[in-house]
């Protein structure tokens, strides 16, 4: 099982995609998590309402603030990238639903526009992997090594 959560497609195009992708989310993570960057942190999170009547509220909401820095941090390392993707991918999905759906599409109405290119984004690498230059691709190339021995 673990072989096919690092496989991945010997391709440089997840690069650029790994990288903005997990810059973002760490950003949106540490906002959330650790409240940088103007952020209101964890302790602010528990007296919100979590999106689609999800309960307790801060849970899920203690569970999509983790997700999106951890999430994050496997996309830009590319380390168990489908793991961090699908993180990724969920928290998009609720807030797409939950939050922006309203708004209609475009993002000045706060609309679905952004998670839907975030969304996009977490689902190519969910089918790609890590790609090049990531962990996986050195993981899995460390295993066939072995297995060849």
């Amino acid at each position: 099982m673990f072989r096919s959560l690092i496989e991945t497609w010997p391709t440089w195009i997840t690069m650029p995609l790994r990288l903005a992708l997990g810059a973002v989310f760490i950003a949106h993570g540490a906002q959330k998590v650790f409240g940088v960057w103007g952020g209101s942190g964890l302790a602010a999170l528990a007296d919100s309402q979590a999106p689609l009547g999800l309960r307790p509220a801060w849970l899920w909401l203690g569970a999509a603030a983790i997700s999106e820095l951890l999430g994050g941090a496997l996309v830009l390392l590319g380390l168990v990238t489908r793991v961090g993707a699908l993180m990724i991918a969920a928290v998009m999905l609720v807030a797409m639903l939950g939050v922006h759906w309203r708004g209609g599409f475009f993002l000045q109405n706060s609309g679905i526009e952004y998670t839907v290119a975030l969304l996009g984004m977490a689902l190519a690498l969910l089918i790609s992997g890590g790609g090049r230059a990531s962990f996986d691709e050195a993981l899995s190339n460390r295993r066939q090594s072995f297995r060849r021995r």
